[in-house]
Order: structure tokens, then sequence, then C-alpha cells
């Protein structure tokens, strides 16, 4: 056991050396755990109760016919063990005597590659590995691409199972010349090619003999030497507030971590949303006062002026103010199986704000062979593409490739609450910068008052051929001979005019309903009572157009009709058609549709009249005094 001096001294010594972080990527089986393992055991980090666990691991889960199976120190899934694969992100710590360093081993299977994207976000350097008897496959360009993506500038490619094919220096220059042309579009500002053998530790701590032709540094020399500093404690100061602090009437501070740059007592900082400025006062934190504070220190500041600060604001150099807008063009890698659907409501997580967004616009999708982009509606599991965004409320960012922290994303599904998409930032969007809302001396109040009627959107859902047209038609004669103001919008009848450009896909689906939903409410705001008759079998659709309007104008009327009996009365003959498949994407055939979970009216046509459903909808207009 160290004496307490020289353990003061050892961590003296830690506490100065720099740091990398990185990770090890790649396909399938290239390598990439046992490289890790290797680095973790030649660095002599391993315990002995933990070596001796390893050569029990080996003779059981291990691929190596016996001997120590280095992959298995990082392979700690037992579905993992199993397989011989690596399923989740895993971190481990290593030091030597120049650096520390932490390394994400990333799995390879594309159905991971979500798991790659979250290794790759915190990275400064990444090693690509490539099992030299297959060569570069589709899997090593994809995340080479996501590594470029997600601010990555430093890749070491390194060139695995070199002794697998007896190392040939014509094997090593054949995949380097591959990968350096896939690769030259991306931009990194470097690229190191070392041929290797992880299983034997070849260039892998030291030059290997076995490659007498290799001149380059081994992989530890470089990992050691490579300068990755992004210096952001130079860039301009951004402190993004997760918390108002407000322990006592006394005290109100504003706390989070530092993104980037440097603040001191006496620095004249804005609040980038509203840019109100103030003064620091204080920097506040468990040990005490702080007479400056850098990007990676969690602080508290205290201002010299009350000014409105919340969650999700952001505090920024009054000098150097970043961008604000509700709408910005990204690069989105799509994590989901449920595919994307441009138009589609979305929660997006930027910084410590979260707000609702869409997707309006699908520029172009990746090919992550060619880097090429063609043309596309959607976006599938792990594809990439280039969109554009737009918020409900404007937000602070800065481009992705000058902050990380300010300029990346991620998308979240209202319903389940589970990550679909992550997006870099690229640029915002000014071209809408110049409209403003328009004040009018009519409001939606006023029109309504006219007509002696409260306006609102009744919202009829359900299969096609349950009777919702029926129904809605039923209504709207007995409001009208009452004299009331009203309206219809019929899916088909929509479909003629506004929405005749459009599909039955998912995508085009969740845009027929946008659109409806944004007439609709212009109708409300005409005063008028709206009756929207479509199948909008898609729960969030239905919630956007609910979200649209104010408390009360949004009554979702399901007609809950079983498909059998819509099926029997097929009245246009289309679920006959939809069974012979002369009919592609048809709610309740071949289409989901998502019931209403808590409707404020709920029908049944099967064994009622439509008559008297029609006038239990009267009933609660009444009721609600929507109409005397």
């Amino acid at each position: 056991m160290q004496a307490p001096s020289e353990l003061r001294e050892y961590l003296a010594q830690q506490e100065n050396k720099s740091f990398l972080r990185f990770l090890t990527c790649g396909s399938v089986d290239d390598g990439k755990s046992t490289l890790i393992g290797r680095l973790l055991y030649d660095t002599k980090l391993l315990f002995d109760d933990q070596l001796s666990t390893l050569e029990k691991d080996s003779k059981q889960h291990g691929t190596t016919g016996g001997d120590m199976d280095f992959a298995l120190l990082v392979d700690g899934l037992e579905a993992e063990r199993e397989q011989g694969i690596t399923i989740d992100v895993a971190y481990r710590f290593f030091t030597t005597d120049k650096r520390k360093f932490i390394v994400a081993d990333t799995p390879g299977h594309e159905q991971y590659t979500r798991n790659m994207a979250t290794g790759a976000s915190n990275s400064d350097l990444a090693v690509i590995l490539i099992d030299a008897r297959k060569g570069v496959l589709t899997q090593t360009r994809r995340h080479a691409y996501i590594a470029s993506l997600l601010g990555i500038r430093h890749v070491v490619l390194a060139v695995n199972k070199i002794d697998l094919v007896g190392f040939q220096q014509s094997v090593f220059d054949t995949i380097v010349a591959e990968f350096g042309k896939f690769a030259a579009p991306l931009g990194f500002a470097s690229l190191t090619p070392i041929p290797m053998s992880a299983r034997f530790g070849d260039n892998v701590m030291a030059r290997s003999q076995n490659t007498p032709w290799y001149k380059g540094v081994s992989l530890l020399e470089h990992l050691e030497t490579v300068d990755v500093d992004t210096a952001l404690t130079e860039k301009p100061f951004r402190l993004p507030v997760q918390w108002v602090n407000r322990p006592n009437l006394d005290f109100r501070g504003f706390s989070g971590t530092i993104v980037a740059g440097r603040v001191a007592p006496g620095d004249t900082i804005a609040v980038a949303g509203s840019g109100r400025t103030s003064t620091v006062k204080r920097i506040v934190t468990q040990d005490g006062d702080l007479p400056a504070a850098g990007a990676g220190e969690a602080v508290t500041l205290t201002l010299a002026d009350e000014i409105d600060i919340s969650r999700g604001d952001v505090l920024v150099a009054a000098q150097a103010r970043p961008e604000v807008s509700d709408q910005f063009a990204a690069h989105l890698i799509w994590m989901a199986e449920e595919a994307l659907l441009p138009g589609r409501q979305y929660l997006l997580k930027l910084a410590t704000s979260t707000v609702p967004a869409q997707i309006t616009a699908l520029k172009h999708k990746v090919d992550v062979n060619t880097l090429g982009h063609s043309a596309a509606k959607t976006l599938g599991l792990n594809e990439i593409g280039y969109v554009n965004v737009s918020l409900a409320q404007p937000l602070a960012f800065d481009p992705y490739s000058e902050s990380r922290d300010m300029g990346g994303f991620i998308l979240i599904d209202r319903f389940s609450n589970a990550t679909v998409g992550a997006g870099m930032i690229d640029f915002g969007l000014r071209r809408a910068t110049n409209v403003h809302w328009q004040a009018l001396d009519v409001n939606k109040d006023a029109r309504a008052g006219l007509k002696h009627q409260k306006p609102a959107v009744l919202w009829f859902t359900g299969l096609s051929g349950s009777g919702k047209s029926t129904i809605a038609n039923l209504v709207e004669r007995q409001l009208h001979a009452e004299g009331r103001h009203t309206y219809i919008l019929d899916g088909d009848n929509v479909r003629h005019g506004l929405n005749r450009d459009l599909g039955f896909t998912d995508a085009d689906r969740v845009e027929n309903i946008r659109r409806v939903a944004e007439a609709a409410k212009l109708f409300v705001e005409a005063g008028l009572i709206v009756l929207v008759s479509f199948i909008s079998p898609f729960k969030s659709e239905r919630r956007m157009a609910r979200e649209l309007l104010g408390p009360g104008e949004f009554i979702e009327v399901f007609v809950d009709t079983p498909l059998e009996v819509c099926m029997q009365r097929d009245v246009k003959g289309l679920y006959a058609k939809a069974k012979a498949g002369q009919i592609k994407n048809f709610t309740g055939i071949d289409s989901p549709y998502e019931r209403p979970e808590q409707p404020e009216l709920t029908l049944t046509t099967v064994a009622a009249d439509p008559a008297a459903e029609a006038s239990r909808i009267l009933d609660f207009l009444r009721r609600g005094g929507y109409v005397p």
C-alpha cells in the first residue's frame, strides 16, 4: 500500500495528465472488444481476480481455442458472451504514464447503430477496425460517416487480424487506399492507418517485428500523442440553465454545466432567448465561490439584476450570442423500428430544453456506401437523412460543427417516450424571420359572438364504413336548421382539392391530417362549428390537432364500429379491393388504426340508429354551451 505522501504525489500526477475519449467501431467481429481487452491487459490495469476470471471465462466462453480471449473483459452482457458480439456500449478507463483514457466499445451490428452513435457523440477520436480478410464493409462506411457527422475529427484505421493474411503489406495497402478514397469527403483532420493483430498485440503497444514494412507508430503511441484539444474554454460562453436554485427568499441562482467558454464575476451575460442582459455577481459551488469557471464545470450563477430566467434558457456571452430560431436544417440519424413520418409531432430535446417539433421536409437520404443523396419520403431504422425541423417555440443553438452541446439534439416519441432520432444542427432557416402575427381588430370571440355560438371542432374518427360521414352530415343538417354556422371537412372531399397531391402511405396520411387540422383551426378562428370526418388512424396526429386549438375547442368523436361490420357494409367496395391487393395501405387491412384512448364521445352504429347518435352529439353541444 502506498504511503500518504506517495499517494498524494500519484494523484497529483493523474490530475495533471491530459484526457482522451475515444471509441472503437466497425463491422461485426472485427475485433473491437479484443483490442480494448488487450489495452487493459498490457497496461496492467487488471487485478489478479480479473485475470483469474478471464482465464476461466476464456475456456468456457472464449473463441480463441483456450487462449486468453480479451474480448470477454468488455463483453459483460450474458447475451454478448453467448453470441460473441457486442450489443450495448461498454465504457472502460485506463491510464498510462502520459495520458488518461475512456474508451467506448460500440456494437458492430447494424440494428445497434444507435448505440454506436451514442458512443461517438462523446468521443474525440475513433478507432475504426477492419478485418484484414474482409476489407471495407458497409458497416465500416456507415460508422465512418456517423463519426464524421458527430464531430469526430481524428480517425485511426486499424486493419486488424493482419496475422490471418500472413502480415502482407499488399492487403494493408489495398484496404487503406479503398477507405481513404471513401473518407476523403468526410473532412477528417487526421487519418492514421495501422496494421495490427489485437489478439497477439502486434502494433498495439509497440511496433511489431512481424510488420517490418510498417514505419508508423503503434496504436498506443498515437493515442498518447494525438492532439484533440477542442479548446472549449476559448469558445463563447454558454450555460444551459438546468434549474433555478431558490432555497430561500434571499438567494436566487441559475444552475447548470458550462458547455463552452469561461465566466467570471463582473462579466456581462445575456439570456439567449429574450436578449435581456445582466452582470454575473457570484459563481457559487458546494465548495465555495469561484473567481472564474470554464467549460465542463457545474456551477450556480447569481446575477446583479432580477430578470426572467427558467429551465431551458441559455446564459451566453453578451457579445457573442447564439442563433435563436424556430426552424433549422439538420442531419438526422433515425433510430426507431417505426419509420420517421414528416409532419408528425415529436419532442425535441436540445441542451436543457424540450419542445414539440416536426420534420417539415426530408430533403434527401444518404447512401452510406457512396455518400450519394437520394429522394425519400421517410427514414427507416439506422438510415440517415438531411431534414428541415420546425419547433413549437424558438430555441438558442450553435451549429453542431461549432458545439456538440448546443448543436446536438434528440427526437423523442410523445407516447412511448423512446428516443427515435439523433440530430446535428447545420444552420438556422431564416426564411420566416420577417413573418410576424398581424394584429386584427375582429377576433375569434367577436366572430363567434355575432353567430351566437361557441366555436369548436367535432373530430369524427373511425374506420372506413363506420358511419362517420353519415352522422356528421345529420349533425350539421340539424345545426343548420337551428341557424348555426357550420362547415364539414370530409376525408374524400378534401382529397379532391387541398390534399389531391397526397397518397395513402403513413407519411402521406400524417401530412393529410396536418393540413386538415390547420384548416379546421382557421374555421374555428372564423367562429364556426367545424365537423371533421376523417379516418385519422394515428393517435399522434389527433393529438396534434387537439393541441392546435384552445381548451374545449376539440371534441373527439370515436365512431366505434367493428372491422367486420365495416367490411360487411363496404358501400364503396374498398375493403374488397384492399383484400385483393388492389388498394395498398388501407386502414384495417394492411395499415393500422390506433383507437382513441379518451374521446369526448364514443358512438356505436351497430345497433343504434345514426339519428339517435347524432342527437347525442347535439345534446353534448348544448350542455357544453356551444349552442343555446
